[in-house]
């Protein structure tokens, strides 16, 4: 009798620890999905932020260049049509 119930014992232990790896190896497989999304989301948010840094350097210089004497030349020409007064405007004959 003691032998049976030393036999019952063993693979009551062995079926507890197999289910338990079982387990284990569910749940170890579902937190490297998990990782694994973790990464992408990690690799796209830091390509965003290469991306934003890139625009605020360009948004800087763009800062810089419109205090210039040079940008505000253009704009007046551009937009308002003003010439420096040492500048010759030629317009095109109407024939």
């Amino acid at each position: 009798m003691e032998h049976n119930t030393n036999k019952m014992a063993l693979i009551a232990v062995i079926a507890v620890v197999t289910i338990f790896g079982l387990v284990l190896g569910v749940r170890m497989k579902s937190l490297k999905a998990k990782e694994q999304q973790y990464i992408e989301k990690e690799q796209a948010i830091l390509a965003r932020v290469a991306e934003e840094e890139e625009r605020a350097k360009t948004l800087e210089e763009y800062r810089v260049y419109v205090q210039t004497k040079q940008y505000v030349e253009k704009v007046a020409k551009e937009k308002l049509g003003l010439v420096n007064p040492d500048e010759i405007l030629l317009k095109p004959s109407e024939e």
